[in-house]
């Protein structure tokens, strides 16, 4: 889902920004407000958007956000700016979370046995900037998504004797 989406991108655009040293808080807002724009255009894939274009997501942002108060105006207009501009170490590691959300969602799909993803997958990892997004990116494909938590559940079973 969308929800699933942007909490998991901004989870992730936190860590990212903790391990690169920029504005952990900062990074998680551009995550949140990343995808604003599609709850009016929808997600239009990359195959599509050599046939449809979509207006540009600062437009549809400022269409979003008219009837706010000013100041929540400007912030939300101004996530998405500089998210879209792509020039702060911030912006560019909420992209970097993205991309590397995508990578984990079709890990999850792949580990259940659809084969399809590989493209899904490479095309995410080609699009990561950051030396930890690639870093954590390498993890995820040598990795089961689920081993977390069953090593999570294991640790504590074993620690507390239940």
């Amino acid at each position: 889902s969308v929800a699933e989406h942007t909490l998991r991108t901004a989870l992730l655009g936190f860590v990212l920004a903790e391990m690169e040293g920029a504005d952990a808080a900062r990074t998680a807002v551009l995550c949140l407000f990343h995808d604003v724009a599609e709850t009016r255009t929808g997600d239009i894939p990359r195959m599509g958007k050599e046939y449809v274009q979509a207006a540009p997501a600062v437009n549809v942002t400022a269409d979003q956000v008219r009837d706010l108060p000013a100041e929540a105006a400007a912030a939300v207009a101004g996530a998405v700016d500089e998210y879209e501009a792509q020039e702060s170490i911030e912006a560019r590691l909420a992209h970097d979370a993205d991309r590397l959300e995508c990578l984990v969602q079709a890990r999850e799909y792949q580990v259940q046995g659809y084969e399809q993803v590989t493209p899904w997958i490479e095309s995410s990892r080609a699009d990561l900037r950051s030396v930890t997004a690639k870093r954590l990116a390498a993890a995820c494909l040598e990795v089961s998504p689920g081993d977390w938590w069953r090593g999570f559940l294991d640790q504590r079973w074993h620690s507390t004797g239940e």
